[in-house]
């Protein structure tokens, strides 16, 4: 049963963030507003549809005592029940509560695991396949540093994605993608399990990280591009170590100064991650049980070759589309796993 007051303490702070916008802001920030009553307005459009079905539902039943309009709700009242499940299943899931990190850019990092080279290679194939997604959503897809192998895999890659949603979308990625195929370099035609590491976190702005440039060491070095062509002539790169967690990070861009921002971006992004995991760990003492837990130890997918099958291990499903997944098409995936999460918080929220 959906609390009714509940219902209206909502409704009524949707009308004082609507009243207070109106005023210019009434001496709050105008953007917090915004954001607090975007936030609300699908709540609040759920709010309305499930009370007017009650209302509707009401009426019907109290045309049951009129000889002329009885026929018409006795019509009319089975339809309206039968409506009831799925508006307080939807309500349900609006008043679900929100990242507060689900809009925000990302950082995406993967690197190989267990495999050696065809680790690397497998780690390449991981990139394309998110930068294909982001393509077709229409994100903003930027690598900020990359290591290949000389056989074009990956060492290492981190990029940065800006777009709608995005974390929100990418969240259920971090965990070990494991792969079993023949590698290219495999002579005798046997099939291989190699793996890699992703971690999607969400980008951290300067109100959730304030860091002290005493715990901070920067460090100058030469920059090489790609597979070490394109060798910069400049001590350009810059890599920050963060003293207290020992968290280093690089950029390899032309411009140095640019590149301390860049590594900076990524600092406080890692710090905030861990910060959110710390807060994560606080609040649940089983995180192995939720969907998307952000463990990077978890072995969450495998992508099978030879039967052109994936596996998400978390929700158990199976698609037999490898081809099209490595090619971007992950939105059955994520659905699914977003629809699990969603699930998983509606029966906690019922215990």
């Amino acid at each position: 049963m959906i609390p009714i007051d509940r219902l209206e303490q909502i409704k009524q702070r949707f009308e004082y963030l609507e009243a207070a916008m109106a005023l210019g802001g009434g001496g709050a920030d105008i953007a917090t507003l915004a954001r607090e009553y975007s936030d609300l307005r699908p709540v609040v459009e759920q709010i309305a549809a499930y009370r007017q079905l009650l209302a509707d539902m009401d009426e019907a039943r109290s045309l049951l005592a009129d000889p002329d309009m009885a026929e018409l709700a006795e019509e009319e009242l089975p339809r309206l029940k039968a409506a009831l499940p799925a508006a307080e299943a939807a309500l349900q899931l609006a008043l679900l509560p929100k990242d507060a990190a689900d809009a925000r850019p990302a950082m995406l990092e993967i690197r190989p695991g267990t495999g050696g080279d065809e680790a690397a290679l497998f780690a390449g194939d991981l990139l394309r396949m998110y930068q294909r997604f982001a393509e077709a959503r229409g994100w903003q897809f930027d690598i900020i540093e990359l290591q290949e192998t000389e056989l074009g895999g990956i060492k290492e890659v981190v990029a940065h994605i800006k777009g709608q949603n995005v974390f929100a979308r990418l969240k259920y990625e971090s965990g070990v993608h494991r792969v079993q195929r023949v590698p290219s370099t495999e002579s005798g035609g046997r099939i291989h399990t190699s793996a890699a590491t992703v971690a999607v976190l969400p980008e951290a702005v300067d109100v959730d990280i304030q860091i002290d440039p005493g715990d901070i060491r920067i460090d100058t070095m030469r920059a090489s591009g790609a597979g070490g062509q394109h060798v910069n002539t400049t001590d350009s790169a810059v890599r920050i170590t963060h003293l207290p967690s020992g968290i280093v990070v690089t950029s390899s861009e032309k411009s140095q100064h640019r590149n301390r921002e860049i590594a900076m971006q990524v600092l406080k992004t890692r710090l905030y991650d861990l910060e959110r995991q710390r807060m994560d760990s606080a609040r649940s003492a089983d995180r192995a049980a939720q969907v998307g837990s952000g463990d990077r130890s978890e072995r969450i997918r495998t992508y099978n070759f030879p039967q052109g099958r994936m596996t998400d291990h978390r929700i158990n499903l199976t698609l037999y589309r490898l081809d099209a997944i490595l090619q971007g098409d992950l939105d059955e995936i994520i659905d699914a796993l977003t629809a699990d999460a969603q699930a998983r918080q509606m029966a906690q929220m019922g215990q």
